[in-house]
């Protein structure tokens, strides 16, 4: 089945009334493209909870500080229809930046409390465009369910408080995270790993798993991580899941380097305490 692809504003609103008026109700799943078997589990949840699914790829600027890799970050749109189609995506909605940010590309949303540790302290200018471009999607596509991955598990955090405090009157679901065989966290960016450095990266979630059960301090993952050949460790730490501070630790969390020197593989990961 071919999925309708929206390219303007005003294909958006006519998709959105004509189902409005046929009583239809929405999942909306927003990448960024460079689509993998993490976004496509979201895809599939969303069917779970309402008649149409509605895909957005954009790259969105607002999420990305100068020197990062915003514009090397991959692009495969037409491969990535491909893969939303095959899963029965109703429609593939394709904004431009003016879309979006119609009077420039700026933040002008920043939740506080959840937005500050962890990826906060390292990319201090991440969430605030990350809840501001997802309001702006929000507003426009108006669905009744909204998913994203517990990969980026504060992100997750920082969306439902968010919608929270701006009663957006949309459901938001985390969706576990998708493994590949070797335990590695899905991302768009594990194609920057050569052989070398995948070798490296599925030790990750290891390390994780044994500080989850209890069997390595914070000081020792870090040593173990650094042992195995990561770079750089910006965190590895266990936090509260709901505020993400340090009182009643019910989860890890662990942002690590590959080859820092160019300044493109950093992996990110997050386990469940047992």
């Amino acid at each position: 089945m071919s999925a309708y692809q929206i390219k303007t504003l005003e294909d958006l609103q006519t998709w959105r009334k004509d189902l409005s008026a046929q009583n239809k109700t929405i999942s909306f799943v927003p990448t960024m493209g460079a689509l993998h078997n993490g976004h496509l589990s979201l895809v599939k949840e969303g069917f779970k909870h309402a008649d149409n699914v509605i895909a957005s790829i954009f790259v969105n600027p607002t999420q990305f500080a100068p020197g990062e890799d915003f514009e090397s970050y991959p692009r495969t749109i037409e491969d990535d229809i491909k893969k939303l189609e095959n899963l029965g995506v109703q429609a593939v909605w394709l904004p431009n930046t003016d879309d979006i940010y119609p009077d420039g590309v700026q933040s002008d949303i920043y939740i506080e409390g959840v937005s500050e540790p962890l990826d906060g302290e390292f990319r201090p200018h991440f969430f605030g465009g990350v809840a501001t471009v997802v309001a702006r999607l929000f507003r426009l596509v108006s669905p009744d369910v909204a998913l994203f991955g517990e990969k980026d598990f504060q992100q997750l955090q920082v969306i439902k408080k968010m919608v929270r405090e701006q009663s957006i009157p949309i459901k938001i679901i985390g969706v576990p995270i998708e493994r590949d065989e070797h335990g590695l966290a899905l991302s768009s960016r594990n194609v920057y790993l050569n052989d070398e450095e995948y070798k490296i990266a599925i030790q990750l979630n290891k390390v994780l798993k044994n500080m989850a059960d209890g069997h390595l301090n914070e000081i020792a993952a870090i040593d173990k991580l650094l042992e195995i050949g990561f770079d750089e460790i910006d965190y590895c730490t266990a936090r509260n899941s709901k505020t993400l501070g340090t009182e009643n630790p019910d989860r890890v969390f662990a942002a690590v380097w590959l080859n820092k020197g160019l300044g493109k593989t950093r992996l990110i990961d997050n386990i469940k305490m047992k």
